[in-house]
């Protein structure tokens, strides 16, 4: 955990594409976080499909070492803040996967964490059933989403593609949200 002065929030990008709108949208957040929040990626690309096989021992030190990082860069964080597409309504496979390992065990590194949910998306609706599913996981894990700003982005394309840039009002939300989740993450310290 950082000191009081800094927040540190790691994301999780829930698509794997290096061009996707998502991936330029957390590079947008990392732009326009205030200068009192660090904004780092823990990657999940090489994060194993979840097989239970696969740990050696029943602790942390049994998981792989992909898992065992994504998990200290977790816990090291504080706050968590999810970035993501909308996959068939719901929580992209390559996310929900890193989410399942990273919260196997009794003390994984979700709970109490403050956390924030975006997502862009060329549909109407932007991300907000993909984000409505990552909430109720969030009840599970125990930790504890804001509530607003929502930032769901539609027609991503023209904001987030090639040389695009987000609306104004749009990197407003942004900035307000990753504001909320500062103030947020003070809060639960108390």
């Amino acid at each position: 955990m950082t000191g009081i002065d800094t927040i540190s929030v790691v994301a999780l990008v829930g698509s794997l594409r290096a061009d996707s709108v998502n991936r330029r949208l957390f590079e947008r957040a990392q732009e326009l976080a205030p200068d009192d929040v660090r904004l780092t990626e823990a990657p999940i690309r090489d994060v194993p499909l979840f097989d239970d096989d696969l740990i050696t021992e029943r602790s942390e030190a049994g998981m792989p070492a992909s898992v065992q990082l994504l998990r200290s860069q977790l816990r090291a964080a504080d706050a968590i803040l999810f970035v993501s597409p909308e996959y068939n309504y719901s929580i992209p496979g390559v996310l929900k996967n890193a989410i399942d390992w990273a919260s196997r065990g009794a003390a994984h590194p979700f709970a109490d964490k403050p956390v924030a949910i975006m997502g862009a998306s060329g549909g109407m609706r932007g991300t907000v059933r993909m984000q409505y599913h990552l909430r109720q996981a969030c009840v599970y894990l125990d930790a504890h989403p804001i509530n607003k700003p929502e930032v769901l982005i539609t027609g991503a394309a023209a904001q987030l593609g090639p040389g695009g840039e987000l609306e104004p009002a749009t990197a407003e939300l942004v900035r307000e949200q990753l504001l909320a989740l500062a103030a947020w993450t003070r809060r639960l310290r108390g």
